[in-house]
């Protein structure tokens, strides 16, 4: 299973890049399906399903970071574990990263209403098994912390536009979400939906390493 997670990490950067480049080198006008069936927006209670997982793992997260002395922000419990400010900034950079992947990618390719029979239930699995944290995984090297912000407060500024951005997309948007798939390496196919519950669920994984770092014996007490 850790490997297969592994390469699922991998395979998702990959899939990244090329679903960003491609996004932002193309000048093609969005493709439209053939399909008879009709474009479907969100449901009232998709939209606000959607909306409370982005605002708690955002509550969860800038809890878990408020507060902390320079030396506790930069506390590593083990040179080749990261400290919170690493983990902080790889859930920063992954909420832009699959954000942009959502509305530049997969919401750019044909609509195809009839793959919704392969991700029914998909939801549920995302949001209990993107958070367990009893199979590691290593990020790829573009996810990886570099020292992008180095000052607590601009990275939480960051990630604060970054989440609000995605946020205001489900709270607004018309595009069906739910019939435009990109594949993933462990879950198969998901929807647009799915992808955006994937970064809620992303950060509360990293957010419980944060914890972890937390709870470490040698972690400073000021």
């Amino acid at each position: 299973m850790p490997k297969r997670i592994t390469l699922f990490v991998v395979a998702l950067a990959i899939s990244c890049l090329a679903a960003l480049s491609s996004a932002q080198n193309s000048t093609q006008p969005r493709q439209i399906s053939a399909s008879p069936q009709a474009p479907t927006s969100l449901t009232a209670q998709e939209r606000d399903a959607a909306i409370k997982q982005f605002e708690t793992t955002r509550d969860n997260f800038l809890k878990s970071i408020a507060g902390l002395s320079v030396k506790q922000w930069t506390f590593k419990p083990a040179p080749d574990r990261w400290s919170v400010a690493e983990v902080a900034e790889h859930i920063t950079i992954s909420e832009l990263t699959l954000g942009g992947l959502v509305q530049q990618k997969i919401m750019l390719s044909p609509a195809t209403p009839e793959k919704q029979d392969q991700v029914k239930g998909k939801d549920e699995m995302i949001l209990q098994r993107v958070p367990d944290r009893s199979h590691k995984a290593q990020a790829p090297e573009f996810l990886k912390p570099t020292g992008r912000w180095p000052a607590e407060a601009d990275l939480v500024k960051a990630f604060e536009q970054a989440r609000a951005a995605n946020i205001d997309y489900i709270r607004t948007t018309n595009d069906d979400l739910r019939d435009h798939f990109f594949d993933h390496p462990v879950f198969g196919t998901l929807d647009g939906y799915q992808w955006l519950l994937l970064i809620t669920a992303h950060s509360a994984r990293h957010t419980e390493q944060i914890e972890e770092v937390k709870a470490d014996p040698n972690f400073p007490k000021d």
